[in-house]
C-alpha cells in the first residue's frame, strides 16, 4: 500500500529525514515509533505531497506521492499532529463541512463517532479544549471511507478512557479491510495495536518489528553455582548470551522458549527469571546514545 526508497528530506545540512526504505502492506496497522524530531511527521508529510523529498521517491497504492499527490489524497484520510479547525463554528457544524467536501465523506457516521469519543457537538471550537478538539478532528477523520488512514499522535491530550476507544476505532478499521499508518511515542499504544513498527532515530529508520515476533522474545536472567557451559550446537546462533565471571548470565531468545528452559533446568542454577522483551526493551536498546 506505501512505499518509499532512499526517501530523504533535507533542510540544508539538517536531515530531517535520511534514506527511509518502508512498505506498509495493504490491510495491516503499521507504527511509526521515535521521539519528538526523530522524523516521523516530516515522514508522514512526504507522503501526502506537503513536502517535496530532497531526494528519493513514495508511492501509495502505485501512485507517485508528489507528482500524483490529488489522487494520492483521495485515497487517505489524514490526522495531522496539530488539527487547526474552524474557530468560529460550532462541532457538529465542522463535522458537516468535512463530511460534505469529501466524497468519501459521511455525517452519520462522523457523528456516530462523535458519540463514542463522548463529544460535545453544541460547543464552538474556540471554547473547547485540547483534547476536545482532538476528539472532533479524529470523528472527521475517520469517518471518511478511504482505503488509507494516516495518524500523526490520534492520542495525544486524550484521556486513559478515550484513548481506549481511539485504539478500538483502529482497530476496528483494520478488521474492515482499511490501511492505518499512524505515528505516536506511547509505546504500550503501538504494542496494543500495531502488527509492525518501525522505529526512527535522527531522521533514520534504524529497526523494524513485527509485533507477534516481539511476543516470542524473552530475556532469562540467570546465577549459576558452577561455570557457564557451550551453549547447545541446536541453539547456537539463536540466542544472545552473556556471562560473567560470577556466574550472572542473561540469555535472549527470539522463538521458542520451552527448550531454552529444558536446556538450563540441567545447568547447576542458584535462581532464574524468566521476563517477555516487551516494546519498551526494544525501544531503550536503539534510542541508548552512544558513550564517548
Amino acid at each position: 500500500m506505501i512505499e518509499t526508497h532512499s526517501l530523504t528530506k533535507r533542510y540544508g545540512a539538517v536531515a530531517a529525514l535520511e534514506d527511509c526504505a518502508l512498505e506498509v502492506r495493504r490491510g495491516e496497522v503499521y507504527g511509526l515509533l521515535g521521539p519528538n524530531g526523530a522524523g516521523k511527521t516530516t515522514l508522514l508529510r512526504l507522503l501526502l505531497g506537503f513536502l517535496n523529498p530532497t531526494s528519493g521517491n513514495a508511492t501509495i497504492d502505485g501512485l507517485d506521492c508528489q507528482r500524483q499527490s490529488l489522487r494520492v489524497r483521495r485515497l487517505v484520510s489524514y490526522l495531522p499532529g496539530e488539527a487547526r479547525l474552524f474557530r468560529q463554528m460550532r462541532s457538529r457544524r465542522v463535522l458537516k463541512f468535512f463530511a460534505e467536501v469529501r466524497p468519501e465523506g459521511d455525517f452519520r457516521r462522523s457523528l456516530a463517532l462523535a458519540d463514542r469519543l463522548e463529544l460535545d457537538l453544541s460547543r464552538r471550537v474556540s471554547a473547547m479544549s485540547t483534547g476536545m478538539r482532538q476528539k472532533l478532528a479524529l470523528a472527521a477523520t475517520m469517518a471518511a471511507d478511504t482505503p488509507l488512514l494516516i495518524l500523526d499522535e490520534p492520542t495525544a491530550n486524550l484521556d486513559p478512557t478515550v484513548r481506549g476507544v481511539v485504539l478500538d476505532l483502529v482497530n476496528e478499521a483494520r478488521e474492515s479491510g482499511r490501511t492505518i499508518l499512524f505515528s505516536s511515542h506511547v509505546l504500550s499504544e503501538v504494542e496494543q495495536a500495531c502488527d509492525r513498527v518501525s522505529f526512527l532515530r535522527r531522521g533514520r529508520l534504524v529497526h523494524t518489528q513485527t509485533m507477534s515476533e516481539l511476543k516470542c522474545r524473552h530475556r532469562i536472567r540467570a546465577e549459576l553455582t558452577g561455570a557457564m557451559p557451550p551453549v547447545p550446537a541446536s541453539m547456537d546462533g539463536e540466542l544472545s548470551v552473556r556471562a560473567d565471571e560470577e556466574g550472572h548470565v542473561i540469555i535472549e531468545t527470539p522463538g521458542e522458549l520451552s527448550p531454552v528452559l529444558s536446556w538450563l533446568a540441567t545447568l547447576p542454577l542458584r535462581r532464574m527469571n524468566v521476563e517477555p522483551v516487551g516494546l519498551r526493551a526494544l525501544y531503550d536498546q536503539l534510542h541508548v546514545e552512544p558513550s564517548d
